[in-house]
């Protein structure tokens, strides 16, 4: 649909009263987790509204899809938290987490818009989706041989978020950490010292990871790792990274890309079997690779407003035990598949002809999800009439009078908006 405009109207009624509007902000910083009737903020005080306002100007909270996470009591004039706030549910890993709410009052009309920002605190641990790790390394493989390992999750952020691993013992691999696009770490344990089959046949190490709270919490996935005969060479991408782009209405089954690695040695010990090695993210619903032509399709529905960009690590292994690992980078890009939605904040039933021009009748939002030209949004009057749409701030429109009201040639107006 992205050769066409986009449409929603909703139908205006208003015949005549007087009107004036008043807008303003505030702020308020609260952690996530706090109880049920909590105190956000003295609003009544901090806007400089009288309680008795409140309660004559219907003050009501537009809170878009924010849910209920925050209450207005108009006896108290102040904001209270009406259900419990997780801000790892409410915003994922996105900082900062904020709440964005808008009130209105009537008769006269007056808008103010508050913004709740919802702070991290550490009540989660770093974890590894799996309990064990198995890996068959040959007791031929060279020293400096790395080996990818499981990432750990932590939905909490800044300080409270992952911070570090370790491993142990480290008599004969060490860890090694490289710093991806995504803000994570790549975990790979690196060979020390030539393993003996002979001599040792099972190695059991321990990976910890560690966020930086207070108090520091973690959490731990057990290596095993079984020693195999000689197998000299490990297979080796063509590519580190692979970038593909994709547009969110790709079908089901689409190719995005082959991914190809090389094996010097011959027979099982060459042969390379190809996987995807995320664990803990949506890319093994959204992608699949075949197992022994590399091949990466989609297997699931993409939708540019929840991801915009897929980092899928894949891995190529031989019958020895040998890895390499790759990274593809999908970009998702956009197309005009929602509409915009128009929602009525406040409005008024009627005006006085002697209205000045100018005078708010109704303030409206209008929300599109899409992004770049797709998202941006013109709203306009159907037919002459006398009233013009003003923006009074992003994605906030307001219907004022455009000339002045004479109510014995005009009592009252129908008015279609179309954005």
């Amino acid at each position: 649909m992205s050769g066409r405009t986009m449409r929603w109207q909703v139908l205006l009624f208003v015949s005549v009263s007087s009107l004036s509007t008043v807008v303003g902000q505030v702020a308020y910083s609260i952690p996530e987790e706090m109880s049920k009737g909590s105190v956000v903020g003295n609003i009544a005080q901090d806007l400089g509204i009288n309680v008795k306002r409140l309660k004559s100007g219907k003050a009501r909270i537009y809170t878009e899809d924010n849910g209920k996470y925050v209450e207005l009591n108009k006896d108290r004039g102040v904001l209270l938290v009406g259900e419990r706030i997780d801000r790892e549910t409410l915003c994922g890993q996105t900082t900062p987490c904020a709440l964005h709410l808008q009130i209105t009052l009537e008769d006269p009309i007056e808008f103010y818009t508050v913004t709740v920002e919802i702070n991290d605190i550490n009540d989660n641990a770093p974890s590894f989706k799996k309990d064990e790790i198995k890996f068959r390394i040959s007791e031929s493989a060279v020293t400096g041989a790395k080996f990818v390992l499981e990432r750990a999750m932590d939905p909490d952020v800044g300080v409270n978020g992952l911070q570090s691993y370790s491993l142990q013992p480290t008599d004969s691999f060490n860890l090694k950490l490289q710093n991806q696009q995504d803000g994570s770490k790549k975990v790979e344990m690196v060979l020390q010292k030539h393993l003996d089959r002979e001599a040792q046949q099972h190695l059991s190490l321990i990976l910890t990871a560690v966020d930086g709270g207070e108090p520091q919490l973690s959490g731990t996935v057990r290596i095993e790792i079984s020693v195999l005969d000689v197998n000299d060479n490990a297979p080796v991408f063509t590519q580190e990274v692979y970038k593909v782009t994709i547009m969110e209405n790709a079908a089901k089954g689409a190719i995005l890309c082959t991914v190809s690695a090389t094996d010097a040695d011959e027979g099982s010990y060459g042969k390379v079997i190809y996987s995807i090695t995320n664990t803990l993210d949506g890319v093994p619903v959204m992608f699949h690779i075949a197992e022994e032509s590399g091949e990466v399709s989609l297997t699931g529905n993409l939708d540019y407003e929840k991801a915009q960009l897929y980092e899928i690590h894949v891995q190529a292994s031989d019958d020895g035990g040998l890895t390499d690992s790759a990274k593809i980078l999908v970009e998702v890009t956009d197309i005009n598949d929602n509409h915009p939605s128009i929602n009525i904040m406040s409005k008024t039933n009627s005006v006085t002809e002697n209205s000045r021009p100018e005078t708010v009748v109704t303030i409206f939002n209008v929300q599109d999800p899409d992004s770049g030209e797709n998202g941006k949004v013109a709203c306009n009057i159907e037919g002459h009439v006398p009233f013009l749409i003003k923006s009074t701030s992003k994605k906030f429109f307001s219907l004022v009078t455009d000339s002045d009201l004479d109510r014995e040639r005009a009592s009252e107006y129908n008015i279609t908006v179309t954005c």
